[in-house]
């Protein structure tokens, strides 16, 4: 049964999805508690994640950032999900 369940996610694209979710849902234990605290909304999409960070200075700090942000998450998820970080 499971493994014609993750065939079935496979075919229809949502592996990926869900693989996504988990990795974002470690958010916290990745970036800290500080990041966590700050941080509206995360987002996958075309392999880019886009942040929404309610603290200027947080945000800054994130920008510069940004390889060490793509370098976790992909490594978390075991292969390149992230390519590039956008923030709101």
């Amino acid at each position: 049964m499971k493994i014609a369940v993750e065939q079935y996610l496979k075919a229809m694209g949502l592996d990926r999805k869900m693989l996504e979710t988990s990795v974002l849902s470690k958010w916290g234990a990745l970036m800290g508690d500080a990041v966590e605290q700050r941080t509206e909304s995360k987002e996958i999409r075309d392999e880019v994640l886009y942040l929404k960070i309610n603290s200027s200075v947080m945000r800054n700090e994130l920008f510069q950032m940004r390889s060490v942000i793509v370098k976790r998450l992909n490594e978390e998820a075991g292969f390149e999900m992230i390519k590039d970080v956008f923030f709101q």
